[in-house]
C-alpha cells in the first residue's frame, strides 16, 4: 500500500492542531537554586518503570521512572487529546483487569519542512495516516507486558465507513475512530492512546546516541534511501527510521512489524543499560525529545503514568512479548483492486481472548469432547487384527480383510479358514484389555458378537459367521459428510524484548 493509504471518501482527513509545550528555561535545573537535579537513588532503582510508557509512544521512551522529579515539565510537554468523549460505553468491549493502550506511529508531513521530509525520505503526502499500530497489554498482576503489531493494511470492517484497510480509521475519523475499528474487530477495550510522529522517533534514538540493529539478509530500498548489508549495524535516528519504516522485503509489512519491534526492544535495552537515567544532560535531552512529541489520551496524567511506573519497577526485557495477528491471506484482492491482508479468524480470536484474559500467547488446549465418560474412541491405525473364515464361502475371508485395510486398520496376517467352518455368528475374540477395541470392530459388521479369549496377548481376531451381510467402514466421531474438518488455531510467533536484541 502506498503512503497517501488510498482514498479516503467526501468526509475529509482527521487533522489536529498540535500543542507547543515549552520545558523550563533550563531543563534538569533547580528552579529555586539553579543547580542540575540528579535523580536519588531510589528513583534509578526505578528505572524499569520506564519499560512501559517506552513500548506506549513507539519507540519513544517517557522515562516514566523518573517522572516525579520533574512532573511540572511533564505535565506540560505531553500533548493531549479527547480520544474516548465521543465513545458510547454501552457499544464499547467491557472493562477487565489489565490495561490496554492503542499505540499509533502517525506519518503526518503537515509541520515537516520540505528539507526534513527530504532528509528523512518520507515523502511529502498531505494529511494524516496510523503509519504503524500496535496493541499493547500490561497484565493485571503490572508484571508483563504483551504488544501486538497490527499490520497497517489489514482488512478491516470500519465502523461508519465500510471495509477499508485499518489504517484508514484514523485517516477518516482520528483517534476516536481508530479506537472504535480496533475495539471492534479485536473486542479488546482500549483503556488509554498514545501517538507520536517521525520527528519525535528521529529525536528519541539521536538522544540514546543510536541503537544497535541486526540483519539475517540485506535490504535494499531506494525509497527510503536504506542500503544495509546482512549483518549487525550501529545506527542514528533517520537511519533508525528508515529500517523501522521499510517494506522492501519478502513479506512486507509483517517484516516490517518485526523491525519495528527490533528497534523497540533496542530502545528499550539502550536506555535501561546506558547512563540515560543517570546523566542529567543525557536525561534532560531525553525527556524533552520524548515528551514534546507524544500525544496521549486525556486520561494519562502525569499521576496515572507515575503510579504505573512505580508498579512496574521490577520489569525486565524478558517480561515484555511482542507479537502480531495471525494472517491467512498476505494477497487479498479488494473490491477497489488494491491488495490487503486478511488475518486468520480463528487465531485471531483466539489471541484477543487470551489477551483479555491475561493468558499467555501459546497454543491452545483442544478442547474436551462429552463423550458420557467413556475412554476417547480409537481409529482403526490403532487396532491390530486378523481375519478368519468360519464359512464355507471360499474367498470371503480374503474380501473382508481387504475392507479392513482400505478401511485403515492394521491387518497383522492373511486371511486364514476358521478350524470350524459352520459358525452361525460373526465373533470379534479378544484378550485382557482389548474389549473397548473389539467392540469398535464389531459396529463395522452389523449382527456381530465380542467374544473374551484368555489366550489372545495382542491383537483382534474375526471371525465370519453365517450371519456376515457387509462391512461398515468407520466414520471420524466428529466428521460430517461433505465437511472439511476444522483445523485448531495455531499459537502466534512470539518474542520477548531480550530475544530481539542483537547481543
Amino acid at each position: 500500500m502506498s503512503d497517501d493509504a488510498g482514498r479516503h471518501g467526501p468526509k475529509g482527513e482527521f487533522r489536529r492542531e498540535r500543542s507547543t509545550p515549552l520545558p523550563p528555561e533550563e531543563p534538569g535545573r533547580s528552579a529555586r537554586s539553579g543547580r542540575i537535579t540528579v535523580p536519588g537513588a531510589g528513583v534509578r532503582r526505578r528505572r524499569n518503570g520506564l519499560l512501559l510508557m517506552s513500548v506506549l509512544s513507539v519507540l519513544v521512551l517517557l522515562a516514566s521512572g523518573t517522572s516525579w522529579a520533574i512532573t511540572g515539565w511533564m505535565s506540560g510537554s505531553i500533548n493531549r487529546f479527547d480520544v474516548f468523549g465521543g465513545l458510547s460505553d454501552g457499544d464499547r468491549p467491557d472493562e477487565t483487569g489489565g490495561l490496554t493502550f492503542l499505540v499509533i506511529g502517525s506519518d503526518s508531513r503537515d509541520e515537516m519542512s520540505t528539507e526534513d521530509q527530504n532528509a528523512l525520505s518520507v515523502g511529502s503526502t498531505p494529511g494524516q495516516r496510523s503509519d504503524s499500530m500496535m496493541l499493547v497489554r500490561l497484565n493485571h498482576e503490572r508484571d508483563h507486558l504483551t504488544v501486538v503489531g497490527l499490520p497497517r493494511d489489514l482488512w478491516v470492517d470500519i465502523p461508519g465507513e465500510g471495509e477499508d484497510k485499518i489504517n484508514a480509521a484514523y485517516a477518516y475519523g482520528g483517534p476516536g475512530l481508530a479506537v472504535q475499528t480496533v475495539e471492534s474487530v479485536t473486542d479488546v477495550r482500549v483503556d488509554h492512546y498514545v501517538e507520536v510522529d517521525f520527528n519525535g522517533f528521529v529525536d528519541v534514538v539521536d538522544a540514546l546516541d543510536g541503537i544497535e540493529v541486526c540483519l539475517p539478509e540485506a535490504i535494499q530500498d531506494p525509497k527510503a534511501q536504506l542500503d544495509m548489508e546482512a549483518g549487525t549495524h550501529q545506527v542514528d535516528g533517520v537511519e533508525a527510521l528508515a529500517f523501522a519504516r521499510t517494506r522492501a522485503t519478502a513479506r512486507g509489512d509483517l517484516d516490517r512489524i518485526d523491525r519495528q519491534q527490533q528497534v523497540l526492544s533496542a530502545m528499550l535495552d539502550k536506555a535501561m543499560s546506558s547512563q540515560t537515567l543517570s546523566d542529567p544532560g543525557k536525561l534532560t535531552a531525553f525527556l524533552d525529545s520524548s515528551l514534546s512529541s507524544v500525544t496521549v489520551d486525556e486520561g494519562l496524567t502525569t499521576s496515572a503514568i507515575n503510579d504505573l511506573a512505580y508498579q512496574m519497577r521490577d520489569l525486565d526485557l524478558k517480561d515484555v512479548t511482542f507479537a502480531q495477528v495471525p494472517i491467512s491471506d498476505m494477497d487479498h484482492w479488494t473490491p477497489r483492486g488494491d491488495v490487503a491482508l486478511l488475518w486468520d479468524e480463528p487465531a485471531a480470536r483466539e489471541m484477543f481472548a487470551a489477551i483479555n484474559a491475561d493468558r499467555p500467547l501459546e497454543a491452545p488446549e483442544p478442547e474436551a469432547e462429552d463423550d458420557g465418560g467413556k475412554d476417547d474412541e480409537p481409529v482403526p491405525a490403532d487396532v491390530g487384527l486378523r481375519v478368519f473364515n468360519g464359512t464355507a464361502t471360499p474367498g470371503l475371508g480374503a474380501r473382508l480383510d481387504d475392507s479392513f485395510t482400505t478401511a485403515g486398520f492394521n491387518v497383522t496376517d492373511p486371511a486364514e479358514n476358521w478350524t470350524d467352518r459352520s459358525v452361525e455368528r460373526t465373533e470379534v475374540r479378544y484378550g485382557p484389555g482389548e474389549e473397548a477395541l473389539a467392540e469398535y470392530v464389531s459396529g463395522t459388521l452389523p449382527g456381530s458378537e465380542t467374544v473374551e479369549d484368555g489366550t489372545l496377548d495382542e491383537g483382534l481376531q474375526v471371525v465370519i459367521g453365517f450371519d456376515y451381510t457387509t462391512f461398515e467402514a468407520p466414520t471420524a466421531p466428529t466428521a460430517q459428510a461433505g465437511a472439511e474438518p476444522e483445523a485448531a488455531p495455531s499459537a502466534p510467533d512470539t518474542t520477548t524484548a531480550r530475544d530481539n536484541i542483537c547481543a
